[in-house]
């Protein structure tokens, strides 16, 4: 054999032997970065370092992210199959047959990417996509691509292809700060995923390629072009037929109006006003908020929640531009039970709970009468004549000339009378006699922080107020005359578990007296019964509820309180527009029937009636003690103490106050009122 012959042999034998040890080389290095990728854990998903926030059942109902991302995750059996095949057919074809990467797909795009030598084009799977939103940016470069590659890989090891499906559909962007599937069809058409036909599946798969673009809210002509594009998909991957695809392209789609557009996350505005306070009260870094994994508990009751937002849906129906507030809080404890801070959250972030700019009107009236009340200068029988008046005051230096609701005045009159018709001559002839200084300082030891105006107009509630503060001053009556601070955050958690805040026990301070507290609530049960401004909702409330309108040209309110829940309702214009009469009867219904919603599944109580409290039969039009000889009598409850001691010689019948015997205190006058009374009869009833 010749030398050279033997010298190519030689040579073809090396090329083998080094072939073989570089693909035996390769396929060890393959088989370690697959074992290594196989252990390592993938990273945390940016959804996953968002810190969240928990409801009082400790049910997670929000996150918090600088972006304001909404995303209502759900399994994938609960998304339509239409929406799957349609995004299959535009997004993927081969999903459920490759790896996690189509290899021609990113052979062709690599070519490209050389020849203008930089990341021009992409060639992602459904697996690569998600990689990408859940752990890295969307800048082009080599390096992200790289890191994109092995959370590729890591997620097709890891998950079925039913749960990376699943993931992607609940991880995507489909526009207007709408995450996923289901968060996508209830903005766009309200509905969930599962009930979404083949025409809204297909023109919400076309989205994700261009959120913007492609939104049908932005450019309907681009979304209809876009959803073409997805049905011819489908027909050529035999997902539907031709015929499918052209009746749904020519279907009409019912898009819920833009402006009816809302916040897919729970109780947004309340989930603002946590931030708030994390931030700002607890110095809770923004950052550690946004990424630091905290798990925030609250107070909030997502029952009541959603009782409070659909009875402010119902109670705004048809109305435009106007707005609202609902603050629920429990009085025992202060803490937070509902908050909706305005009509829609989507349109106006502003929390009107803690606008300080409204005025109260009328349902400042309470906090002045409690005053009254708890001084024991005067009593629920201290009469006044409601007639126009023309008061002067500041030494007689001024004077004040109120008028009441469409000139209707009563005559003399006394406290329940005046609470029940709102009469405004009645509340500043009071306001005059116990001084409007003790009014101010009541009203702030009650939770009112705003400044107070020293006029005697303030006994009409000319003085801004934000909700917030007016049910924080109503808690206190309907909690025995205890001011307990208002409560949202319970306890704040880190990453891993560790307690890093928790709120004080609730404890309260006794303000006013507890009897006081309760003969004002007795007083403001009349509201809601025949002839008190709150009856036209009567009908509606099914138990013990003590409560004050209160209009404006610009405000409406409605306060109130049962024994295990206060609330306030406002309804107006952010711009101060003068409110209609239609407007101004929206905020009781509102009230009304958001509390018997929210207190659907507890039993009716009366209110507690505390030491100190005495109770008798009166005659009305004397304000004395009712004899036998009476025509009519009612029954009222006084500070002990307060109660009328002479009986009424205007009937022929004896001046002896044969009821007397009645002005016991606490219970045991309690059980005397009940053997006479049969409103008495019927809330024993409920207590049974």
């Amino acid at each position: 054999m010749r030398p050279n012959s033997i010298s190519r042999g030689h040579g073809f034998f090396l090329f083998i032997k080094i072939a073989f040890v570089t693909t035996l080389i390769g396929l060890i290095a393959a088989a370690g970065l697959l074992v290594y990728l196989y252990g390592t854990s993938l990273p945390l998903a940016d959804t996953d370092r968002n810190s969240r926030l928990l409801d009082s059942e400790g049910q997670v109902i929000a996150t918090f992210s600088a972006g304001g991302k909404n995303s209502i995750p759900v399994p994938l059996n609960a998304i339509s199959k239409d929406v799957i095949d349609a995004t299959l057919a535009v997004e993927d074809r081969k999903f459920y047959s490759h790896p996690g990467f189509d290899f021609k797909g990113m052979a062709r795009a690599v070519l490209v990417n050389l020849e203008n030598w930089k990341m021009a084009q992409g060639a992602s799977t459904l697996t690569q996509q998600l990689a990408r939103n859940l752990y890295l940016s969307h800048e082009r470069t080599w390096t992200r691509k790289a890191k994109e590659a092995f959370y590729t890989a890591q997620l097709e090891m890891k998950y079925s292809k039913d749960e990376i499906l699943g993931m992607y559909l609940n991880e995507v962007y489909y526009g207007h700060g709408a995450y996923g599937i289901e968060a996508a069809a209830q903005m766009y058409f309200g509905k969930s995923a599962d009930k979404l036909n083949l025409a809204e599946s297909a023109l919400l798969a076309g989205i994700p390629k261009g959120p913007t673009y492609y939104s049908p809210y932005n450019h309907m002509k681009n979304a209809k072009n876009r959803q073409k594009i997805v049905l011819d998909s489908m027909v050529e991957t035999g997902s539907i037929t031709a015929a499918e695809a052209d009746t749904a392209y020519e279907q009409i789609l019912s898009l819920k109006p833009e402006s009816e557009r809302r916040s897919v996350e729970a109780a947004p505005y309340f989930r603002d006003y946590i931030r708030k306070l994390a931030v700002e009260k607890l110095g809770i870094d923004e950052k550690l908020l946004e990424h630091g994994g905290l798990s925030i508990y609250t107070t909030l009751d997502m029952r009541m929640q959603q009782a409070a937002e659909q009875s402010v849906s119902k109670g705004l129906k048809g109305s435009s531009g106007l707005e609202t507030a609902l603050i629920s809080m429990d009085p025992r404890t202060g803490y937070i039970k509902a908050m909706v801070g305005g009509k829609n959250y989507v349109e106006n972030q502003y929390n009107h709970v803690f606008a300080a700019t409204r005025q109260p009107g009328s349902a400042f009236k309470p906090i002045m009468y409690l005053t009254a009340l708890d001084s024991g200068e005067m009593t629920s029988l201290s009469m006044f004549e409601s007639r126009p008046t023309l008061f002067r005051y500041d030494d007689d230096r001024k004077t004040y000339q109120p008028r009441n609701f469409g000139d209707k005045y009563l005559g003399e009159i006394d406290m329940r009378r005046a609470i029940a018709a709102s009469d405004n001559i009645y509340a500043v002839n009071t306001i005059l006699k116990i001084g409007t200084e003790q009014v101010i300082s009541t009203a702030h030891s009650m939770g009112i922080t705003s400044k107070l105006e020293n006029v005697p107009s303030l006994a009409l509630g000319v003085s801004p107020v934000s909700p917030y503060e007016m049910a924080a001053a109503y808690s206190v009556i309907g909690g025995g005359g205890v001011q307990v601070q208002p409560t949202a955050i319970l306890r704040i958690t880190d990453a891993g578990g560790r307690i890093i805040y928790e709120a004080p026990k609730p404890s309260g301070k006794q303000v006013v007296k507890p009897a006081a507290a309760y003969v004002l609530t007795r007083l403001m049960e009349g509201v809601f019964e025949e002839g008190g401004t709150g009856s036209r909702v009567a009908d509606l409330m099914k138990r013990p509820v003590a409560g004050k309108s209160g209009t404006t040209d610009t405000d409406a309110w409605m306060v109130g309180f049962t024994p295990e829940l206060t609330t306030a309702v406002w309804v107006g214009y952010d711009k101060g527009k003068s409110i209609t009469a239609t407007d101004a009867h929206r905020a009781a219904p509102i009230f009304a029937e958001y509390t018997e919603e929210a207190l659907e599944n507890v039993p009716p109580k009366i209110f507690p009636i505390p030491e100190g409290v005495v109770s008798a039969y009166i005659d009305p039009d004397s304000g004395k003690l009712a004899t036998a000889d009476c025509p009519s009598q009612r029954l009222e409850v006084f500070l002990k103490g307060t109660e009328p001691k002479e009986a009424c010689p205007g009937h022929g019948g004896s001046t002896k106050p044969e009821n007397t015997e009645m002005l016991q205190d606490g219970l045991q006058a309690n059980e005397q009122e009940e053997k006479k009374s049969w409103w008495a009869d019927f809330k024993r009833w409920l207590m049974e």
